[in-house]
Protein backbone atom coordinates (compact mmCIF):
# COMPACT_ATOMS: atom_id res chain seq x y z
CA UNK A 1 0.00 0.00 0.00
CA UNK A 2 1.41 3.42 -0.31
CA UNK A 3 2.29 5.77 2.44
CA UNK A 4 0.82 8.12 4.47
CA UNK A 5 -0.72 11.38 2.29
CA UNK A 6 1.89 14.49 2.70
CA UNK A 7 0.95 17.30 5.20
CA UNK A 8 0.85 19.58 3.06
CA UNK A 9 -1.79 17.84 0.76
CA UNK A 10 -3.98 16.49 3.51
CA UNK A 11 -6.52 19.00 3.43
CA UNK A 12 -7.14 18.66 -0.71
CA UNK A 13 -6.79 15.03 -0.54
CA UNK A 14 -9.82 14.51 2.29
CA UNK A 15 -11.76 17.26 0.11
CA UNK A 16 -11.29 14.89 -2.85
CA UNK A 17 -12.54 11.43 -1.37
CA UNK A 18 -15.23 13.17 0.91
CA UNK A 19 -16.56 14.96 -1.96
CA UNK A 20 -20.18 15.09 -2.18
CA UNK A 21 -20.81 13.95 -6.00
CA UNK A 22 -19.59 9.90 -4.85
CA UNK A 23 -23.34 9.66 -3.06
CA UNK A 24 -25.37 11.48 -5.91
CA UNK A 25 -24.35 8.69 -8.30
CA UNK A 26 -27.40 7.11 -7.15
CA UNK A 27 -29.65 6.05 -10.32
CA UNK A 28 -28.96 5.17 -13.84
CA UNK A 29 -29.23 8.46 -15.26
CA UNK A 30 -26.62 10.32 -12.81
CA UNK A 31 -24.49 7.30 -13.61
CA UNK A 32 -24.45 7.92 -16.95
CA UNK A 33 -23.81 11.39 -16.75
CA UNK A 34 -20.39 10.62 -14.35
CA UNK A 35 -19.38 8.16 -17.25
CA UNK A 36 -20.08 10.44 -19.85
CA UNK A 37 -17.91 13.18 -18.35
CA UNK A 38 -15.56 10.51 -16.23
CA UNK A 39 -14.09 9.21 -19.49
CA UNK A 40 -11.82 11.83 -20.35
CA UNK A 41 -10.06 11.59 -16.99
CA UNK A 42 -9.91 7.55 -18.12
CA UNK A 43 -8.29 8.57 -21.78
CA UNK A 44 -5.93 10.94 -20.25
CA UNK A 45 -4.42 9.24 -17.53
CA UNK A 46 -2.75 7.05 -20.48
CA UNK A 47 -0.93 10.30 -21.39
CA UNK A 48 0.72 10.55 -18.10
CA UNK A 49 1.66 6.95 -18.36
CA UNK A 50 2.85 6.91 -22.00
CA UNK A 51 5.14 10.04 -21.09
CA UNK A 52 6.72 8.71 -18.10
CA UNK A 53 7.56 5.17 -20.65
CA UNK A 54 9.28 7.69 -22.65
CA UNK A 55 11.29 9.05 -20.35
CA UNK A 56 12.34 6.06 -18.23
CA UNK A 57 12.18 3.75 -21.55
CA UNK A 58 13.55 3.84 -25.00
CA UNK A 59 10.52 3.82 -27.41
CA UNK A 60 12.54 4.61 -30.36
CA UNK A 61 13.99 2.30 -33.08
CA UNK A 62 17.18 1.40 -33.28
CA UNK A 63 16.47 0.72 -29.45
CA UNK A 64 19.05 1.98 -27.23
CA UNK A 65 19.49 1.36 -23.30
CA UNK A 66 19.09 3.51 -20.68
CA UNK A 67 20.90 4.21 -17.76
CA UNK A 68 18.11 3.34 -15.21
CA UNK A 69 16.63 -0.12 -15.56
CA UNK A 70 14.86 0.03 -12.00
CA UNK A 71 12.73 2.80 -13.40
CA UNK A 72 12.13 0.92 -16.52
CA UNK A 73 10.68 -2.09 -14.90
CA UNK A 74 8.84 0.13 -12.48
CA UNK A 75 6.76 2.05 -15.62
CA UNK A 76 6.34 -1.19 -17.61
CA UNK A 77 4.23 -3.36 -14.75
CA UNK A 78 2.44 -0.48 -14.58
CA UNK A 79 2.43 -0.32 -18.56
CA UNK A 80 1.12 -4.00 -18.83
CA UNK A 81 -1.69 -3.95 -16.16
CA UNK A 82 -3.24 -0.37 -17.64
CA UNK A 83 -2.80 -1.37 -21.43
CA UNK A 84 -3.60 -4.98 -21.84
CA UNK A 85 -5.45 -6.19 -18.34
CA UNK A 86 -7.02 -9.31 -18.15
CA UNK A 87 -10.30 -8.08 -19.34
CA UNK A 88 -12.36 -10.71 -16.51
CA UNK A 89 -13.80 -12.82 -19.82
CA UNK A 90 -10.61 -14.86 -20.81
CA UNK A 91 -9.25 -12.05 -23.19
CA UNK A 92 -7.33 -8.71 -22.46
CA UNK A 93 -8.22 -4.89 -22.85
CA UNK A 94 -6.44 -1.76 -21.83
CA UNK A 95 -8.75 0.01 -18.53
CA UNK A 96 -9.45 2.46 -21.15
CA UNK A 97 -11.19 0.10 -23.64
CA UNK A 98 -13.29 -1.77 -20.11
CA UNK A 99 -14.72 1.47 -19.47
CA UNK A 100 -15.82 2.29 -22.80
CA UNK A 101 -17.20 -1.01 -22.71
CA UNK A 102 -18.96 -0.24 -19.11
CA UNK A 103 -20.15 2.18 -20.70
CA UNK A 104 -22.59 1.02 -23.43
CA UNK A 105 -23.35 -1.85 -20.77
CA UNK A 106 -25.07 1.46 -18.77
CA UNK A 107 -26.28 3.75 -21.71
CA UNK A 108 -24.04 6.32 -21.46
CA UNK A 109 -23.28 8.49 -23.98
CA UNK A 110 -19.51 7.17 -25.50
CA UNK A 111 -20.53 9.81 -28.32
CA UNK A 112 -18.08 12.87 -26.88
CA UNK A 113 -15.00 10.73 -26.20
CA UNK A 114 -15.44 8.33 -29.29
CA UNK A 115 -15.45 11.28 -31.71
CA UNK A 116 -12.78 12.83 -29.32
CA UNK A 117 -10.75 10.03 -30.27
CA UNK A 118 -11.51 9.82 -34.04
CA UNK A 119 -10.54 13.46 -34.29
CA UNK A 120 -7.26 12.67 -33.29
CA UNK A 121 -6.62 9.74 -34.86
CA UNK A 122 -7.15 11.88 -37.92
CA UNK A 123 -4.78 14.33 -37.14
CA UNK A 124 -6.62 17.06 -34.83
CA UNK A 125 -5.33 18.46 -32.09
CA UNK A 126 -6.66 17.91 -28.91
CA UNK A 127 -7.79 20.97 -28.28
CA UNK A 128 -9.79 21.38 -31.23
CA UNK A 129 -11.28 18.13 -30.30
CA UNK A 130 -11.79 19.19 -26.41
CA UNK A 131 -13.91 22.31 -27.63
CA UNK A 132 -15.89 20.44 -30.16
CA UNK A 133 -16.94 17.85 -27.38
CA UNK A 134 -20.32 18.19 -26.14
CA UNK A 135 -19.01 17.90 -22.38
CA UNK A 136 -18.64 20.31 -19.63
CA UNK A 137 -16.24 23.01 -19.02
CA UNK A 138 -14.78 21.53 -16.03
CA UNK A 139 -13.64 18.42 -17.91
CA UNK A 140 -11.90 20.04 -20.39
CA UNK A 141 -10.53 22.09 -18.35
CA UNK A 142 -8.88 18.80 -16.56
CA UNK A 143 -7.77 17.23 -19.79
CA UNK A 144 -6.02 20.19 -20.84
CA UNK A 145 -3.98 20.60 -17.57
CA UNK A 146 -3.48 16.66 -17.75
CA UNK A 147 -1.82 17.07 -21.63
CA UNK A 148 0.21 20.46 -20.48
CA UNK A 149 1.94 18.37 -17.71
CA UNK A 150 2.46 15.50 -19.84
CA UNK A 151 3.47 17.37 -23.09
CA UNK A 152 5.36 19.87 -20.78
CA UNK A 153 6.14 18.72 -17.33
CA UNK A 154 10.12 17.57 -16.82
CA UNK A 155 9.38 14.09 -15.82
CA UNK A 156 9.23 14.93 -11.81
CA UNK A 157 6.51 16.82 -12.60
CA UNK A 158 4.66 14.50 -14.43
CA UNK A 159 5.15 11.71 -12.06
CA UNK A 160 3.87 13.75 -9.40
CA UNK A 161 0.58 14.19 -10.95
CA UNK A 162 0.78 10.60 -11.73
CA UNK A 163 1.28 9.47 -8.32
CA UNK A 164 -0.75 12.25 -6.57
CA UNK A 165 -3.80 12.45 -8.66
CA UNK A 166 -3.85 9.34 -9.88
CA UNK A 167 -2.10 6.34 -8.44
CA UNK A 168 -2.61 7.37 -5.14
CA UNK A 169 -6.27 8.45 -4.73
CA UNK A 170 -8.16 6.04 -7.22
CA UNK A 171 -8.23 2.63 -4.91
CA UNK A 172 -10.20 5.19 -1.83
CA UNK A 173 -12.20 7.58 -4.80
CA UNK A 174 -13.19 4.47 -6.51
CA UNK A 175 -14.09 2.63 -3.31
CA UNK A 176 -16.62 5.21 -2.94
CA UNK A 177 -18.80 4.25 -5.59
CA UNK A 178 -19.02 1.22 -5.25
CA UNK A 179 -21.83 1.48 -2.93
CA UNK A 180 -23.80 3.26 -5.38
CA UNK A 181 -23.44 1.15 -7.89
CA UNK A 182 -24.72 -1.78 -5.64
CA UNK A 183 -28.39 0.18 -6.22
CA UNK A 184 -28.38 0.52 -9.51
CA UNK A 185 -31.53 -1.69 -11.31
CA UNK A 186 -29.35 -2.49 -14.12
CA UNK A 187 -26.04 -4.78 -15.37
CA UNK A 188 -23.02 -2.56 -13.97
CA UNK A 189 -20.88 -5.82 -14.26
CA UNK A 190 -18.31 -4.41 -16.98
CA UNK A 191 -18.03 -1.19 -14.46
CA UNK A 192 -17.79 -3.02 -11.58
CA UNK A 193 -14.89 -4.99 -12.88
CA UNK A 194 -13.50 -1.59 -13.84
CA UNK A 195 -13.47 -0.25 -10.64
CA UNK A 196 -12.24 -3.51 -8.72
CA UNK A 197 -9.09 -3.93 -10.90
CA UNK A 198 -8.07 -0.04 -10.36
CA UNK A 199 -8.60 -0.31 -6.29
CA UNK A 200 -6.50 -4.12 -6.35
CA UNK A 201 -3.88 -3.08 -8.68
CA UNK A 202 -3.29 0.44 -8.08
CA UNK A 203 -3.58 0.26 -3.74
CA UNK A 204 -1.34 -3.29 -4.09
CA UNK A 205 0.84 -2.71 -6.60
CA UNK A 206 0.78 0.71 -9.17
CA UNK A 207 0.23 3.04 -6.04
CA UNK A 208 3.97 1.82 -4.53
CA UNK A 209 5.47 1.43 -7.81
CA UNK A 210 4.58 4.82 -9.01
CA UNK A 211 5.56 6.51 -5.67
CA UNK A 212 8.82 4.33 -6.41
CA UNK A 213 9.38 6.32 -9.48
CA UNK A 214 8.65 9.43 -8.47
CA UNK A 215 11.04 10.20 -5.32
CA UNK A 216 13.71 8.08 -7.97
CA UNK A 217 13.05 10.85 -10.40
CA UNK A 218 13.01 13.52 -7.75
CA UNK A 219 16.18 12.32 -5.86
CA UNK A 220 17.23 14.58 -3.07
CA UNK A 221 16.95 17.46 -5.17
CA UNK A 222 15.12 20.28 -3.34
CA UNK A 223 14.06 21.93 -6.03
CA UNK A 224 12.61 19.09 -7.83
CA UNK A 225 10.86 18.13 -4.40
CA UNK A 226 9.12 21.35 -4.43
CA UNK A 227 7.99 21.49 -8.05
CA UNK A 228 6.61 17.80 -7.18
CA UNK A 229 4.56 19.01 -4.38
CA UNK A 230 3.25 21.83 -6.54
CA UNK A 231 1.80 20.12 -9.34
CA UNK A 232 1.01 17.35 -7.19
CA UNK A 233 -1.57 20.12 -5.39
CA UNK A 234 -2.38 21.21 -8.94
CA UNK A 235 -3.80 17.81 -9.74
CA UNK A 236 -5.84 17.18 -6.93
CA UNK A 237 -7.31 20.91 -7.21
CA UNK A 238 -7.87 20.14 -10.72
CA UNK A 239 -9.79 16.80 -9.87
CA UNK A 240 -12.19 18.07 -7.02
CA UNK A 241 -13.04 20.95 -9.73
CA UNK A 242 -13.97 17.88 -12.38
CA UNK A 243 -16.14 16.08 -9.53
CA UNK A 244 -17.88 19.74 -8.83
CA UNK A 245 -18.70 19.98 -12.61
CA UNK A 246 -20.12 16.69 -12.61
CA UNK A 247 -22.13 17.10 -9.18
CA UNK A 248 -23.61 19.97 -10.35
CA UNK A 249 -24.47 18.53 -13.53
CA UNK A 250 -25.98 15.39 -12.22
CA UNK A 251 -28.37 17.66 -9.51
CA UNK A 252 -29.98 19.42 -12.87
Amino acid sequence: MTSEPLPELADLRDRLLNHPLYPAVNDLPRLQIFMREHVFAVWDFMTLLKRLQQVVTCCNVPWLPKSDPTSARFILEIVLGEECDEDGQGGYASHFDLYLQSMHEVGADAGPIESFVEALSAGGSADAGLKSAAVLDSTQEFVRFTLDVAINGPPHAVAAAFFYGREDVIPDMFSRLIPSLESQGRQVDRLRHYLRRHIELDGDSHGPLAQRLLNRLCGDDPGRRREALEVARLALEHRIRLWDGIRAAIAG
